[in-house]
């Protein structure tokens, strides 16, 4: 349980009151919860998706999620995100756009007014969709089959990870989850160099948002992510090995299980898929011979 009292505040949660049971004795307590709120992205001033999000990393969010989603090619495709708050979101913009095509707004709601190459804008215009905060299905709106299981083929660079080092990550992975430590509700992407030193974190409500921060802090930063590999603090879902192989990562290790399709997937995408990956123990489910003594 996250302590309920912290030295000072961390970006992204909120301290409320309740009460609480602790050894049998009732009392008041401050605690520190997670802030969510709806986010919306929009290309060019035309509404694409709503997430719920934490509030924070938001540059990286609309680089991550755009390179992620294939909206964009690389970073240079974007050219600017500025981030607008806004009054009220309807709630059809989390299942439908509006028929004019343009995000209403809700209660302390955010908009990611992102500007990209009109080449992008063209394609997306051409199989536009309304995303749902994915933590369910993920597949609200989408209108073909092609749409939601697009191929990925073998776009990743293979890397050899020693067991050793995937456990220092998961060590660090834990050690860096400062939003997480306060508040209990947080998932946690991480990059990770070969030798298993945390390179880069990003903390979000959301798995898929969590990567996608973390996604765009590298390309912003111009990192080469497939120098390392991912960890993350979830499922292996197929939307976690779709953004990981269209990084160009060839190793994910998740804390969770994997699903069938995502197995499939990495093992099309030539992606090494490690789930139940904690401390010591591992199971790999896709090109298990890249993890070596």
């Amino acid at each position: 349980m996250p302590a309920l009292k912290a030295e000072r505040e961390v970006p992204g949660a909120e301290s409320v009151q309740a009460v609480a049971c602790r050894g049998g004795v009732i009392g008041a307590v401050q605690d520190w919860v997670a802030d969510e709120v709806p986010v919306a992205l929009q290309y060019n001033g035309i509404s694409h998706a709503v997430m719920l999000a934490s509030p924070l990393d938001l540059e990286d969010f609309a680089y991550g999620f755009s390179l992620s989603e294939g909206i964009a090619d690389s970073a240079a495709d974007l050219h600017g995100v500025e981030v607008e708050e806004v009054e009220q979101l309807s709630p059809e913009d989390h299942c439908a756009l509006p028929s004019d095509g343009r995000a209403s707004t809700s209660p302390e709601g955010l908009v990611l007014q992102i500007e990209i190459a009109s080449r992008c804008l063209a394609r997306l215009k051409e199989r536009r969709r309304t995303l749902a905060g994915r933590t369910g299905c993920g597949l609200c709106g989408t209108d073909s089959l092609e749409q939601a299981l697009p191929r990925i083929g073998r776009t990743v660079t293979s890397v050899e990870v020693t067991m050793g080092a995937l456990a220092r990550a998961l060590s660090g992975l834990r050690e860096l989850q400062v939003l997480q430590a306060m508040t209990g509700a947080t998932h946690a992407a991480a990059w990770c160099s070969l030798e298993g030193d945390v390179r880069l974190l990003r903390e979000d409500v959301g798995r898929h948002n969590a990567l996608d921060k973390l996604i765009g802090a590298l390309a912003r930063s111009r990192t080469d992510a497939t120098a390392g590999f991912f960890a993350v603090t979830s499922r292996a879902s197929y939307e976690m090995v779709q953004k990981t192989a269209r990084a160009g990562v060839g190793l994910l290790a998740a804390i969770s299980a994997p699903t069938a399709l995502a197995i499939r997937t990495a093992d099309e995408a030539g992606l090494s898929l490690i789930g139940f990956a904690r401390g010591t123990e591992w199971v790999a489910y896709s090109h298990a011979d890249r993890l070596i003594p």
